[in-house]
């Protein structure tokens, strides 16, 4: 069986070595990257190093055949046809550096111990092992997912991210009427216990939206929501804060509204992400726009 050698590229400059075979091989645990480092199979330029050593351009790394094996094995772990032609479909813009996905209601965006397959699994297997997540919206928040092809935009858009400079817009149903449009500057915490919440606390971080009410619905309201930071829930506390919780939000939502006869034929959380607006490392304006689900759409007409 012969051996694999990698060649290491500009993306991968002055990364160590443990955190570059973990980014490639995502699926082997980390003790056993570290057990071949320090066994010698894996060897830089023919030579052993450390796990901690610092990679340049051009570096041969050389690994055990089998370890390439077993990643593929993981790969072909079966993802149900109906997930992968979901997603695939989802793709609303590509160019050289990002993918934007309409990601689907009721998908994680990681697997996990009970969510087996992530939507960065499935892009993987789909296009490539480089595929990574820019950021994250909850699993049962629907839209724009911004996925990076490279190291570089992956740096880029976080570094945006940093600096407030990416707008996003969502769609939300609320309970109740809101009476005026309103701007909502709160500071809000995160809980690390199980069950993981954001709250509001005096010691948080300053969360900042704007609600706009679009439309009047059956004991509820569809609004438009700019946000301008990028706290954990953020929409879904501010909308409990304000008395207006999201429809079928299990966390921070209205359990007894929910149970209501209004919404016994649907459990979608009404959130989604409809815009988003960047510009990328080579001062091109992006901007995608993502369109409602049938889910959504359904609940809007149960609550005309």
């Amino acid at each position: 069986m012969p051996v694999k050698k990698l060649e290491v590229d500009n993306d991968n400059i002055d990364r160590r070595l443990d955190n570059y075979l973990l980014s490639i091989f995502k699926d082997i645990p980390k003790s056993k990257i570290y057990s071949i480092i320090r066994k010698g199979e894996v060897r830089v330029n023919s030579g052993r190093v450390k796990p901690q050593r610092k990679l340049k351009l051009g570096d041969i790394i050389r690994i055990p055949p089998y370890l390439d094996n077993e990643k593929k094995f993981e790969q072909a772990k079966a993802i149900p046809a109906n997930i992968i032609k979901l997603i695939k479909n989802s793709v609303i813009y590509e160019d050289s550096n990002y993918f934007v996905i309409n990601k689907p209601q009721g998908l994680s965006v990681h697997g996990g111990t009970k969510n087996t397959i992530g939507v960065i699994s499935v892009m993987r297997h789909l296009f490539s092992d480089s595929i990574d997540l820019c950021h994250r919206i909850d699993k049962n928040t629907s839209g724009c997912l911004v996925l990076s092809k490279n190291k570089t935009s992956n740096k880029h858009f976080n570094e945006e991210l940093k600096k407030k400079t990416i707008k996003k817009k969502y769609l939300a149903i609320l309970k109740g009427h809101l009476k005026s449009n309103m701007q909502i500057d709160i500071p809000l915490d995160k809980s690390f216990s199980t069950n993981a919440k954001s709250f509001v606390s005096d010691n948080g971080k300053q969360s900042l939206s704007n609600f706009k009410i679009l439309k009047k619905l059956n004991s509820s309201c569809l609004v438009e929501v700019r946000i301008y930071t990028g706290r954990t829930h953020q929409i879904r506390v501010q909308s409990q804060y304000i008395g207006h919780p999201i429809l079928n939000d299990d966390k921070y939502g209205d359990k007894e509204f929910n149970k209501s006869p209004l919404l016994k034929n649907t459990k979608r959380m009404a959130l989604h992400s409809s815009e988003m607006e960047f510009i990328d490392q080579l001062n091109k304006t992006i901007k995608v726009k993502a369109q409602i689900d049938k889910s959504f759409n359904e609940l809007l007409e149960l609550l005309k």
